[in-house]
């Protein structure tokens, strides 16, 4: 895994471009820590402070743990991306929706107390409803990744389906970070799976919350010659890739 850099500008968009322009790759397949965000001092440019912020490779291929996995980094077949709802369902407005108001209005205020006044909006995708927060494109909200962002959707659960209701599973997303992860978790398991067809050995990945797992599942459901399994207890388990009996 390639080590972290700092990159300093007059803005934190301005350190992220230069981190960006430094690894050739677009922002979102970075890692960023925002270290500090900078001021423009007395009357704008005595005594500021430059943003700086620290940036690494988003390393998907490092999610696993066996000595072998960093060999052969084959260009994965196109992936066929799982999604959790029928494709022909749409996202439809939430905003009479009870539980999804309730949500939205925890999200607020979890988002006021970080300091942050970024908009959010509430949609329903069949039995889901997602909350999409309308970041300053920074990544601030994702965090190294997506803890920050997993942090704040747990809380909102919690939250929200307590006393016994019933449950409605609530997704947060914002700068669709989501829909880019799934893409590269199925990219991920497309090329594992092609290994483990090889050597015929299993490999493990490294503890993935219910979400991710799920992704590598379906990706792997049809696989020719392959079974998924997870293993471990608590929210975080792994999942196995296993060669089939029957080749």
């Amino acid at each position: 895994m390639q080590d972290a850099k700092e990159f300093e500008g007059k803005t934190i968009d301005e350190a992220i471009e230069r981190a960006c322009n430094e690894f050739n790759v677009p922002r979102e397949k970075l890692n960023i820590e925002i270290l500090a965000e900078g001021s423009q001092g007395f009357f704008g440019f005595m005594g500021g402070k430059k943003a700086r912020v620290s940036a690494s490779l988003m390393n998907l291929d490092a999610a696993f743990d066996t000595p072998a996995a960093a060999e052969e980094r084959k260009p994965a077949a196109p992936a066929r991306v799982p999604r959790d709802v029928k494709p022909d369902v749409k996202p439809v407005d939430a905003s009479g929706d009870e539980t999804a108001a309730e949500a939205q209005k925890m999200l607020e205020g979890i988002l006021d107390h970080m300091g942050f006044d970024f908009p959010t909006q509430a949609t329903k995708v069949d039995d889901y409803i997602v909350l999409n927060i309308d970041g300053d494109g920074s990544g601030i909200l994702i965090g190294k990744g997506g803890q920050t962002l997993d942090a704040m959707q747990y809380i909102v659960n919690k939250a929200v389906n307590k006393n016994g209701a019933e449950r409605k599973r609530i997704i947060l997303d914002t700068e669709n970070y989501r829909e880019k992860k799934e893409k590269n978790l199925v990219a991920l398991a497309e090329r594992l799976a092609e290994k483990v067809r090889r050597t015929r050995k299993p490999i493990t990945l490294n503890p993935m919350n219910a979400h991710d797992r799920r992704v590598i599942h379906m990706a792997l459901q049809n696989a020719r010659g392959l079974v998924t399994k997870s293993r471990g207890d608590g929210a975080m388990k792994k999942v196995v890739i296993i060669p089939s009996r029957k080749r």
